[in-house]
Formats: structure tokens, C-alpha cells, sequence
């Protein structure tokens, strides 16, 4: 469930950051650089806490995700940024 929220999140933040006047080329590359360290950080936040979730049992398990969310998500931000 909480997934399928978060999707939407993403899904319609994505949606409306699509609409505005056409940018500059400047203004362009910027946003592509900001577009890649979003997409590294989101993806290494994906992938840590799939694997944080492969851990633990109840309460542990919650934990080991969410460490492995940032831990993921901080690395992927290094690596894309």
C-alpha cells in the first residue's frame, strides 16, 4: 500500500514538473544535471531498500529497509552527482 502511494507521488510530481514555458539551453542543462542526480539518488533509495528488506524480521525488517533506503540513496547521489 504504501508503495502504490508513493508511486502515485512520484507519478504526478513528475507530471507537473513537466509543465512550464520551454527553458533555455542553459536553463536545459541544468535541469538534465538535476534530473540525473534525482534519478540516481531515487534509484540507489530503491535498490538499498530492497535489499535492507531482504533482512530482518518485523520491526528489524522496517529498519533495515528504511537504512537501506538511505544508505542506497546516499551512495546514488555520490555516483550520479
Amino acid at each position: 500500500m504504501k508503495l502504490k502511494v508513493i508511486t502515485v507521488l512520484l507519478g504526478t510530481a513528475g507530471a507537473l514538473a513537466a509543465c512550464g514555458p520551454a527553458p533555455t539551453p542553459q536553463q536545459q542543462a541544468a535541469r538534465q544535471h538535476e534530473i540525473a542526480c534525482l534519478s540516481g539518488t531515487l534509484g540507489g533509495a530503491l535498490i538499498g531498500g530492497v535489499i535492507g528488506n531482504q533482512f530482518g524480521g518485523g520491526s528489524g525488517r522496517d529498519i533495515l529497509t528504511a537504512g537501506g533506503a538511505v544508505a542506497g540513496g546516499a551512495a546514488g547521489q555520490r555516483y550520479a552527482c
